[in-house]
């Protein structure tokens, strides 16, 4: 009897597991990808965003029973939101693919190049990372976002959303493999991770040599487990706890209004803020009409001190606040709010309780804004602006794949650059060393 490894119409992956036979087919599409000119990858962005259009009404069907499901469970408010998907919804996130179809494709970009000395001519291109493993939480806008960005930079991807969207992208998957079938390219580019159990995850995060790189995008749970366990290169995209710092010499109607924006605009969101500081010189004048804005948002306020003081009168919820508040994300319309006796101890707050993600200085004064914006480190400073801003989109870069909060390769919003590696080109004329 024939052995099965001896067996020429065996696929060498056929005693694989479900999960490293996706993986093993999405590096084969990478491959097939790569090369391939933009003209043919936006052809496949368009045919995906007319097919979520076409399909709207499966989709939305598929993410009721998802969210039916979590209400069921007693799932918070701030995660039904962002897990619920609406015709309105679904036509926005077709409208992000086709924003993407029309950037310029960053493969074959010419990141820098000279001649040597010696004649040598030396170029440094951008190409596609390979295969992108995507590891995220209840956001089914996240599989549409990562299969358009993966794609336009030349990747394929494996999606490992949680299971309380399977059946959400388990039919946008389905549009999406349809589409890109459809327009001449692997379906297999885009892949829906097997399996809804934790072993599948694992099983991801140690498929090195299969994958290329994982991002997580999720809670800080969800995040450190792949950080610490991948043995897959990991980009780290991180949580939240950004700050509004309204200074000494601020415009107050201007600072409630960037404070009301940055929290209460979406509360279900990274960018959202979670922390606001005010300077002692203007608490008296300030503190009283942010806590009655705040309260108009349905805003609860974890105070210190100095914040329950001017709470008297006020039509604001306010509660003390304890030192777990410093450093939550909360996700929901709370936030924590402090008084500061100067511009340095709100960068000193800012450095002990930061994520590293967004903050924003609300001030008329050129200095301050200057020292603060060098003093603090995080991925995005906003000077005069709203948090909410730290967003792909609006840094006009398309529909995000996340925002990192590591230092190495990849730094706030990702776009397509960030989802490419580089490689030398060197061209000689028979040089040898």
């Amino acid at each position: 009897m024939t052995s099965r490894s001896a067996s020429p119409s065996m696929h060498p992956y056929d005693d694989m597991s479900p999960v490293a036979q996706a993986a093993y087919r999405a590096r084969a599409a990478s491959a097939d990808i790569a090369p391939l000119p933009r003209a043919a990858k936006d052809d496949a962005l368009l045919a995906m965003a007319d097919a979520l259009e076409v399909r709207t009404a499966d989709i939305v069907r598929a993410n009721a029973d998802d969210v039916a499901r979590a209400r069921e469970a007693g799932t918070s408010e701030s995660i039904v939101d962002r897990l619920t998907l609406t015709p309105e919804r679904v036509r926005a996130i077709a409208a992000d693919v086709r924003h993407v179809a029309g950037l310029p494709d960053p493969v074959g970009e010419v990141v820098r190049g000279s001649t040597l000395p010696n004649g040598l001519d030396l170029r440094q291109v951008r190409v596609p990372l390979g295969v992108v493993g995507i590891i995220y939480e209840a956001r089914p806008n996240v599989t549409v976002d990562a299969a358009a960005l993966c794609l336009k930079a030349g990747n394929a991807v494996l999606l490992r959303g949680s299971s309380s969207a399977y059946a959400s992208n388990t039919a946008l998957v389905r549009v999406l493999r349809d589409a890109v079938g459809g327009a001449g390219l692997p379906a297999d580019a885009v892949q829906l991770v097997p399996g809804e159990s934790r072993d599948s995850v694992r099983e991801l995060m140690r498929a090195r040599g299969l994958v290329d790189v994982l991002i997580p995008r999720g809670g800080a749970s969800l995040i450190r487990t792949v950080v610490e366990e991948s043995t897959v290169p990991v980009i780290e995209t991180g949580t939240g706890n950004c700050h509004v710092y309204v200074d000494s010499q601020a415009d107050l109607d201007m600072a409630v209004d960037i404070l009301i924006n940055s929290k209460a605009q979406r509360v279900s969101v990274c960018n959202a803020a979670e922390t606001l500081l005010v300077h002692q010189d203007i608490a008296d004048r300030f503190l009283p009409r942010a806590l009655d804005a705040l309260a108009e948002a349905g805003v609860t306020v974890h105070g210190d001190e100095r914040v329950l003081a001017h709470a008297e009168g006020s039509k604001a919820t306010v509660v003390p606040a304890t030192a777990e508040d410093w450093e939550t994300e909360y996700l929901s319309h709370d936030i924590a709010a402090a008084v500061v006796d100067s511009l340095d101890s709100a960068v000193a707050h800012i450095r002990l309780w930061t994520s590293g993600h967004t903050e924003a200085i609300v001030t008329t004064s050129q200095a301050a804004a200057r020292r603060f914006t060098q003093l603090v480190d995080s991925t995005t400073v906003a000077v005069n602006a709203s948090t909410r801003f730290t967003d792909g989109g609006q840094f006009g870069y398309g529909a995000e794949i996340g925002i990192s909060t590591q230092k190495l390769h990849a730094r706030g919003p990702m776009g397509l650059p960030e989802l490419t590696s580089t490689k030398y080109i060197v061209t000689g004329d028979g040089h040898i060393r």
